[in-house]
């Protein structure tokens, strides 16, 4: 009886140790890939606003409002959409959406609509629920 409490023990400790192990190295892999995106600050400097619609979409932001990006500069509205649709569209793609929730990425409803939405959200549920055990 000893030796099963104790082989229990183990395998829940090696258990929680991948979970972290895998949690730090997908940690590490998004910061690494944010450090090669440019700031929406720049982009606005630049007119690049079918860029800051893109990164708005890309990591799953709801799209800015009008008035959120009429207070940025003098915005090109349908670039920015062009932009975010780009975005969203490559966001909500299934095959991402486990990782997106094991990350600790709160979904905020952006994919609703979309053919796969329902799909996105079973996959994203799914990794969340393993990020929160």
């Amino acid at each position: 009886m000893l030796f099963s409490g104790k082989l229990f023990r183990q395998e829940s400790s090696n258990k929680s140790v991948r979970k972290m192990i895998k949690k730090k190295m997908l940690s590490l892999l998004l910061l690494s890939l944010s450090g090669c995106v440019s700031t929406t600050e720049e982009l606005i400097k630049a007119g690049d606003w079918y860029q800051v619609g893109y990164q708005d979409g890309v990591v799953g932001r709801p799209a800015r409002t009008v008035k959120e990006l009429s207070r940025l500069g003098q915005v090109q509205q349908g670039d920015y959409d062009q932009g975010y649709l780009k975005g969203v569209t490559e966001y909500c793609n299934p095959e991402f959406a486990y990782q997106i929730g094991l990350s600790g990425q709160y979904y905020e409803g952006v994919c609703e609509g979309t053919p796969q939405s329902q799909q996105f959200r079973m996959e994203w549920q799914r990794g969340w629920d393993s990020y929160n055990d």
